[in-house]
């Protein structure tokens, strides 16, 4: 495959996958996703890389969601497709580490990929949200099984029902992040932790988090798939339409006016 949204980058035994559509503020396109599962398929069966690191191109963006105007076209039943969700499993459940390098916004899909990574290092400039009720939607690649994990329930509630945007410090206090350092310094930051990671027996390190996401697998198979069944019906809402709209005419969206529409 030729790459162009995903592009890679080895150093020793680790790779570095940078999505790089910064005039789109590194938005998840199909392209993007299908670009990410081929890298992901390359490295699986390279026993040169070690360690996956996962970052956005410039500096004011990590992803900033999913591609609004590829969100426009889908119809209820992609909700059950979920091919964004099926992605971020795979990363949640790949044979090797995977850390996020959150340098920007990590919104919707973008935190949802974040939240899919074993470790999150994340610039003093980066930020975190779920904003997808505003869409009329819900976050459907994970969000709503890995937040609460990661947060617990109470916060994990606000931000994706609020749709309210958290700073680096406060996703560090709540648990979202590991670490948070100056954004010159974030990929210096996450390679040391690659490092690390690296210097202790690979065994035991596939081991520990095959056991770590055993411990959650049963519930999570089971909330995946009632995320997806609850997004394929919200696909066919007026809020829906309502939401993706206001989005791409930059206006806020009137649900009001759509109430008790189908």
């Amino acid at each position: 495959m030729e790459y162009s949204t995903v592009l890679r980058h080895d150093d020793e035994a680790v790779a570095t996958l940078t999505v790089n559509r910064p005039e789109k503020m590194n938005a998840a396109s199909r392209q993007v996703l299908d670009e990410l599962n081929s890298h992901l398929d390359e490295i699986e069966g390279d026993a040169g890389v070690e360690v996956i690191i996962i970052t956005g191109a410039g500096e004011t963006s990590f992803v900033a969601g999913a591609d609004i105007n590829e969100l426009a076209l889908r119809r209820p039943l992609d909700g059950l497709e979920a091919y964004m969700q099926r992605t971020y499993g795979r990363i949640a459940h790949f044979p090797k580490p995977v850390i996020a390098a959150v340098n920007g916004y990590a919104l919707g899909g973008g935190c949802e990929l974040a939240l899919a990574c074993d470790i999150r290092v994340a610039s003093d400039t980066a930020v975190f949200g779920l904003p997808e009720t505003g869409l009329g939607i819900l976050p459907g690649a994970g969000g709503t099984q890995r937040l609460v994990e990661a947060v617990g329930r109470g916060p994990a509630i606000d931000m994706i029902i609020t749709g309210r945007r958290i700073s680096a410090a406060e996703a560090l206090q709540w648990g979202l992040v590991t670490y948070v350092t100056d954004a010159e310094s974030l990929l210096e930051q996450a390679a040391t932790i690659a490092t690390r990671i690296r210097r202790k027996g690979p065994t035991a390190v596939a081991l520990v988090r095959q056991v770590v996401a055993h411990s959650a697998a049963a519930s999570e198979e089971t909330g995946m798939f009632v995320e997806r069944l609850a997004q394929s019906l919200l696909y066919a809402t007026a809020e829906k339409r309502e939401g993706v709209e206001a989005s791409l005419s930059k206006r806020h969206p009137d649900f009001a006016a759509v109430k008790g529409e189908s």
